[in-house]
């Protein structure tokens, strides 16, 4: 496999993004004794400006991984005001260890960022450590439950901050331009 890829923008019903989530559940239910993931996802959900889905595409034209975000708000599942849910992350086997999967997410932080959401939420479960490492790595900490796995044991919650970063201060004794 090239690494040569190739990130876009599709709608969630996309023929290849139809084709990822079907071999992620697949794997949903080979990690979680045969269930896949039940949430609701309407593909309206992921349109922006309220939310963005993206494929990732090797050199041959095939989808090789997967992600997006949608807009949250306060609810009863436990969501607050200006949130914006991450959903699909995933890799296809081949593809792994080709950090597509951290490219994805921080090109959907970014977007929602850019779209006024202030936190990024995830739900992902106990058996799949390899995506709580990459969340960790990448600044998330385990939250209180949310979403439709909340009452499960096997949830993990986590949130990151999508504020802009404060600009750096002047150094000491010095003024900035502005200042003069």
């Amino acid at each position: 496999m090239s690494h040569r890829i190739d990130l876009r923008t599709v709608p969630y019903d996309h023929p290849d993004a139809v084709e990822l989530n079907d071999q992620v559940q697949l794997e949903y239910q080979e990690r979680y004794a045969g269930e896949g993931d039940a949430t609701f996802l309407d593909p309206a959900m992921f349109a922006p400006p309220q939310g963005r889905y993206l494929l990732a595409y090797d050199a041959t034209g095939a989808p090789v991984a997967s992600g997006g975000w949608r807009s949250q708000d306060e609810n009863d599942e436990g969501y607050a005001d200006g949130d914006a849910e991450l959903k699909r992350m995933y890799v296809v086997p081949e593809a792994r260890g080709l950090g597509l999967a951290r490219r994805i997410l921080a090109t959907l932080e970014d977007d929602a960022r850019a779209a006024g959401r202030q936190r990024m939420v995830l739900e992902t479960g106990d058996q799949q450590p390899e995506a709580i490492a990459l969340y960790l790595s990448s600044g998330y900490t385990l939250s209180a439950k949310f979403g439709h796995y909340r009452h499960y044991d096997s949830s993990r919650c986590m949130t990151k901050p999508l504020q802009p970063a404060p600009a750096p201060s002047s150094p000491a004794g010095r003024s900035s331009p502005a200042a003069v």
